[in-house]
């Protein structure tokens, strides 16, 4: 039998973070979104309860903090980082396209409206800002390079979010008409449409 424990000796809090972030994935793929529970987190994680609550107050938070790490880990790709408008909305189609077929993200998109509502239609999340800083500090590089309109970077970041957002959100209603590529195809025309000078 698995011993539930607090942090293990030796092992570092991001290590523990990770670990019950890793429980809370499968959480949501065995049971869906609605079923899953801090007491299962905790169990499949191998850690107490209370060093759950210790990190986050909830279920509803511990499933925000793992869609964060999704999109981090996306983002963490080390993909060609060349500068100029094309490669540039090349990348941010490519994320998209990660994250459209993320099994997490989709499940609480598909299945958790309530929750995929907050960060939809009243506020900006952790994963929505670390998207807005990344794509901005590109804007500004893609505009030195003279291939990105002027503006501010971080407005036409935070627009480029929302046209990819839609799309990611919407993918699956479009798809008779927009499948696989042609998405990504018709995502890449927008967006240079949208950012060109």
């Amino acid at each position: 039998m698995m011993s539930i424990s607090n942090d293990s000796p030796g092992e570092g809090s991001d290590a523990v973070q990770d670990r019950i972030l890793d429980a809370a994935a499968a959480c949501v793929l065995a049971y869906g979104i609605d079923r899953v529970t801090l007491a299962e987190i905790a169990r499949r994680a191998g850690v107490s309860r209370p060093t759950v609550y210790r990190r986050w107050p909830d279920t509803r938070s511990i499933l925000a903090a793992l869609l964060t790490s999704r999109v981090v880990r996306v983002l963490d790709d080390p993909a060609d980082r060349e500068p100029g408008r094309e490669a540039l909305v090349g990348r941010i189609v490519a994320v998209a396209g990660k994250l459209q077929h993320d099994e997490i993200v989709m499940a609480v998109l598909h299945n958790a409206p309530e929750l995929a509502m907050v960060y939809i239609a009243e506020r900006l999340g952790t994963s929505q800002q670390i998207l807005i800083d990344a794509v901005a500090g590109q804007i500004e590089q893609a505009q030195e390079h003279g291939s990105v309109r002027a503006g501010d970077p971080r407005r036409l970041a935070a627009m480029c979010l929302l046209i990819t957002q839609s799309t990611v959100q919407s993918a699956q209603m479009v798809e008779p008409i927009l499948s696989g590529g042609e998405l990504d195809t018709e995502l890449a025309h927008a967006l240079n449409g949208y950012l060109k000078r």
